[in-house]
C-alpha cells in the first residue's frame, strides 16, 4: 500500500496524483513531543489534513460515533477502487450541464478524478463533527435560513452581473479548504506552521492563505476593522496552542456565517506524526448552538507547492462572458 503522502508534484495549484493512505484511529493520549528552544511544543512542519471522513455523520448511522476497523478498511478500499476505476476507464467527451459538480457515472463534473486529492484515510469517526453528539452541524436559526433563501434567489436571478456576485473562492481570495477553520476538501490539503516565541504563522497550500498569530497578549483590532481571515490572537494552554479569531468580513461567506462569528482553534501534538486540530464555531446569528470538529493532521515530508490561482485562470472572464452572452440571447428572443 502506498503511504499517505503526495508522491508527485502539482500543476497549477492542483495535485497531479493521489497517494493511498494508512488507517488512522482516534488520537492516542498525548506523548512526549519535541519542544522548541523556548519550551513550547514544536508544531512546526507541513501537515496533511486529507481524510475521507465526512464533516457530518450520515443520518442513517444514527448515534454510531465510530466505525469498526473492518468498516473503516472497507470504506478506504471503496475509495481506492473508485479512483482506480475512474483512472482506467476510457476517455470520453463531456458536454455542459446544469451542474459542474456532477459528471457521468460518478465522476466529478469540474475536473476528472485525476486532479482531485481527497485522500483515502479514515479517522474511524463517522464524522469530523464531535459536538453536538449526533455528529451534525446544528440547525440554522430562522434568521439565517431567511438570509440563505434570499441569497439563493439573488444568485439565481443575478449569477454574474459583476465579479462581486461570485464567491471569494471563485475570485481566488480564499481557498475553499483553507478556512479558517481549516476543513478537508478537494486538493492542496496541507498547512505549514512556523513558530517563534511570540508568533505562530499558519500558511495553507490552497491560495497560500497566511495568518500571522501574535502570542504576546496584544489587544484585538477595533470592531470595525474586518478581515477575510479574521483577527487572530493565540496563547498556549498547557501543550495546546489555542487561536481565537474574530472580526471576520461578512463577504467571505463561509457556510453562511455572520460577521460576528467567533472561532477557537486548538493545535495539539499527540505524537511525532500527528497534530490534532480541533475547532469550535460560535455564531448565534447562524446556528442554534456552537459546534466543534476534530481533524487529525499527519506530518508530510513533501514541500508545499505554488498555488497559482490567478495565473492562467480563465474561470472569471469565462463566467462573466458567458453571462453577457446569455443576456444577448435573451434580448434577441
Amino acid at each position: 500500500m502506498l503511504e499517505g503522502k503526495l508522491i508527485v508534484a502539482r500543476t497549477f495549484g492542483i495535485p497531479v496524483a493521489c497517494g493511498l493512505v494508512l488507517l488512522v484511529a482516534t488520537p492516542a493520549p498525548a506523548q512526549e513531543v519535541d519542544r522548541t528552544e523556548w519550551g513550547h511544543p514544536d508544531i512546526q512542519g507541513i501537515w496533511d489534513f486529507r481524510t475521507i471522513t465526512p464533516l457530518e455523520r450520515p443520518e442513517e448511522l444514527g448515534e454510531q460515533a465510530f466505525l469498526s476497523a473492518e468498516e473503516a478498511a472497507n470504506a478506504e478500499q471503496e475509495v481506492i477502487a473508485r479512483n482506480e476505476e475512474l483512472a482506467n476507464r476510457e476517455a470520453r467527451r463531456t458536454s455542459s450541464t446544469e451542474s459542474v459538480d456532477r459528471g457521468e457515472d460518478g465522476a466529478p463534473g469540474f475536473y476528472n478524478n485525476f486532479w482531485l486529492d481527497r485522500g483515502t484515510r479514515s479517522t474511524r469517526r463517522t464524522s469530523l463533527v464531535v459536538d453536538p453528539p449526533n455528529g451534525r452541524v446544528p440547525a440554522m436559526t430562522d434568521r439565517a435560513q431567511r438570509m440563505a433563501s434570499r441569497r439563493r434567489e439573488y444568485r439565481s436571478d443575478n449569477p454574474a452581473n459583476t465579479w462581486l456576485d461570485r464567491s471569494a473562492y471563485d475570485r481566488c481570495i480564499l481557498g475553499f479548504n483553507a478556512g479558517p477553520p481549516i476543513t478537508p476538501g478537494g486538493y492542496n490539503q496541507n498547512v505549514q506552521i512556523f513558530q517563534t516565541p511570540d508568533h505562530v504563522v499558519l500558511v495553507t497550500e490552497m491560495v497560500h492563505t497566511h495568518r500571522v498569530v501574535p502570542l504576546d497578549g496584544r489587544a484585538y483590532l477595533g470592531h470595525d476593522i474586518r478581515q477575510w481571515s479574521g483577527d487572530a490572537r493565540g496563547y498556549w494552554d498547557g501543550d495546546s496552542l489555542v487561536v481565537e479569531t474574530r472580526n471576520f468580513r461578512q463577504e467571505r461567506g463561509w457556510r453562511g456565517t455572520s460577521e460576528n462569528m467567533t472561532l477557537v482553534e486548538r493545535f495539539t501534538r499527540t505524537d511525532a506524526e500527528t497534530l490534532e486540530y480541533r475547532f469550535t464555531v460560535t455564531d448565534p446569528e447562524t446556528w442554534t448552538r456552537p459546534w466543534t470538529a476534530s481533524i487529525p493532521m499527519r506530518l508530510n515530508d513533501q514541500a508545499v507547492f505554488e498555488y497559482a490561482c490567478h495565473e492562467g485562470n480563465y474561470s472569471m472572464p469565462g463566467i462573466l462572458g458567458g453571462a453577457r452572452m446569455d443576456e444577448v440571447r435573451a434580448s434577441e428572443q
